[in-house]
Formats: structure tokens, sequence, C-alpha cells
């Protein structure tokens, strides 16, 4: 009987793959499709809202022959309003790098009431207009300051409106990295008489680093092309207090609409290769410690 029963076994028929998975040949066939749509959607989103819209921009850039772009890119004001951008960015990046690595520190290490709150507050600059905090910004630091500080018109109001919104950028790198690092390693320099300083300097800092680069590069990026929160505290002064994207934006309304490409082209250029420049060296950094 038990050989009767195991020969009724084998000669049943084996279960068929449903129909679904016959036409796409089986699991394999399946995942395969599921690969290309998803790098076929990747690559039509991707050219809808980035490549697309660059293109349109690059061409008109140029629609006028190199001449006419290289006169646009190097007038006096073009080059005072693209030299101030990348000054501000890059001291309100620095900046933002210190206060965003002490913000994520305080986080991750500390406990006190209140900390929930706190953190919701650091993505307030990504939900907030930043129309809303370049008024603000102009009320509390404009000619009627309530506080008798004036610094409408100057790089330091540029820099700190810059630093409002892109603060989010270098917290939000770092944290992540810095709840996921044990205790092991700083313990053991501690116990072996190493000060708080080096320890910081020498163990939690370097592995920090890729991070914190990472968000700074980000949040260079993101001010280089910033225009609400600035456009009321610079006064949009030409050849002193104009920048980059405001001057942009005062060429487009005027109908100089190739003149606009042209610099627009230079600073996506601009951010690009630094934004590039900051992920290479935090790749040979994680590199380097792996």
């Amino acid at each position: 009987m038990p050989v009767l029963a195991l020969s009724t076994e084998l000669s049943k028929p084996t279960e068929q793959p449903p129909r679904k998975w016959r036409l796409f040949g089986g699991a394999r066939g399946a995942a395969r499709v599921v690969r290309v749509a998803g790098k076929s959607l990747a690559v039509t989103y991707l050219s809808l809202l980035v490549l697309i819209p660059i293109a349109a921009l690059a061409t008109n850039a140029f629609s006028k022959g190199l001449g006419s772009f290289w006169d646009a890119a190097t007038q006096r004001e073009s080059i005072d309003a693209l030299r101030l951008t990348l000054l501000c960015a890059l001291a309100a990046s620095l900046l933002n790098a210190v206060a965003g690595l002490a913000t994520a520190w305080v986080l991750v290490r500390d406990r006190f009431a209140g900390q929930g709150i706190l953190n919701a507050i650091v993505d307030l600059p990504f939900a907030l207009p930043t129309v809303v905090a370049g008024v603000t910004f102009y009320t509390l630091y404009g000619p009627l300051s309530p506080f008798h500080v004036n610094i409408t018109g100057s790089w330091i109001g540029i820099t700190v409106a810059i630093m409002f919104v892109t603060l989010p950028f270098t917290v939000r790198s770092v944290q992540p990295v810095l709840e996921s690092l044990t205790f092991n390693a700083e313990s053991a320099a501690a116990t072996l008489g190493a000060s708080p300083v080096r320890v910081f300097r020498t163990i939690t800092l370097p592995a920090l680093a890729p991070a914190l680069l990472t968000g700074t590069g980000l949040a260079f990026a993101r001010a280089v092309g910033e225009y609400g929160s600035v456009v009321f505290i610079s006064n949009n002064l030409p050849y002193r207090s104009q920048v980059a994207s405001s001057y942009i934006y005062s060429l487009a309304t005027s109908g100089q609409t190739n003149s606009a490409a042209s610099v627009a082209v230079v600073l996506l250029v601009l951010a690009l290769a630094l934004l590039v420049a900051f992920s290479y060296v935090s790749r040979r950094i994680a590199r380097a410690r792996g």
C-alpha cells in the first residue's frame, strides 16, 4: 500500500504556476520586469523634472551664441552678484556645519524637557515659506528693528537669512550617524586618560566627517539659489547687496531672458561642481575609515 500510494502521488500532474507568472517567464522574469519598470520610471521622472528643464535652460542661454553667453556672464553686475552669493553661501554653510553638529549632538546625546519640540523646530525651515522667513528677518533686523539692530543691505544679513534656511541639512545629515555610533571607542579612550576634547577630535569627529561634509555640501547648494529669505533683507542693491538669484529675477522681469539664463547656467555649474567636490571628499574620508 505505501508503494501504491507513492506511485499515485508521483503520477499526479505537477502544479502549474499562476497564469500571470507564466506570462512573465516565471519569478525571475517578473523580477526582471519590475527592475526594468523601476529604471524606466526613475529615468522618466528625472527627465521631466531635472534633465529637460536644465536642457531648456542651457539652450536658452546659448541661443544667441557663445559670445552673448560670455558677455552676460562676465558683466560687472553679474560677477559681483555671483561673488557675493558664493561668499555668503560658503560662510553660512561653514557656520551651519558647527551649529548643526552642536544641535545634532544635543538632540542625540542629551535628554531634557522640550527636546521633542526642539527636534520639530529644526525642520521648520523646510515647512515655512522662505518669503515668510525673509519678512520675519526684515522685521527683526531691519530699519524698524525692536532690537535696534539693522543688518539689511549687508552680507551679514544675507548670511543670517541663509543660515536659517539651510540649518536642517546639516542637522539631519549628522543626526542619524551620531545615533548609530557606539560608546565603546569613546569609553576606551576616556578610560586611558584622554580628555573629552581629544576623544571628540580623534574618535567622534572623524566618524561624523563624511555625514558632516555631505550636509554642508547640500546646505551650500541650497544657499546658492536662495531667493525668498534674502530678497527683503538684502535690499537688492546692485554692486553691493544683490545676490545672484535676485539679479537673475531682475533680468528675467526686464525681458532679458537670455542673459538671465546665462547667469543661471553659471550659478548651476558652480553649485554642481562644489556639490560634487563635497561628495567626493566625503566618500574618500568614508573609504579611508572603512
